[in-house]
């Protein structure tokens, strides 16, 4: 299944529509797998952000693989146009 970004929160966490549903439990917040951009008060921070809200806001992804739910985010493999989200962000690896 396909979902659309809604949102980005910083270079690795971003909303899809609609909610995803894993393990009883549903959500819309989602944390790709396979690299750790800068947070917040990181510098390099407000870059990694704008490179995923180009790539991927108001774009279909797909979520594989779900590892589990931290912070209310589904953790998981999120590919964009066949390939893996992670791919896009070998600086963050």
């Amino acid at each position: 299944m396909s979902f659309r970004v809604t949102s980005v929160g910083d270079g690795d966490t971003f909303d899809v529509t609609p909610n995803w549903q894993w393990d009883n439990k549903s959500g819309n917040t989602v944390r790709p797998r396979g690299y750790d951009a800068p947070e917040k008060y990181e510098p390099g921070h407000q870059a990694a952000k704008e490179k995923l809200e180009r790539l991927l806001l108001n774009k279909y992804v797909d979520l594989k693989n779900v590892i589990k739910i931290t912070y209310d985010r589904l953790l998981c493999d999120v590919y964009y146009d066949g390939k893996n989200l992670a791919d896009y962000f070998p600086e963050y690896q």
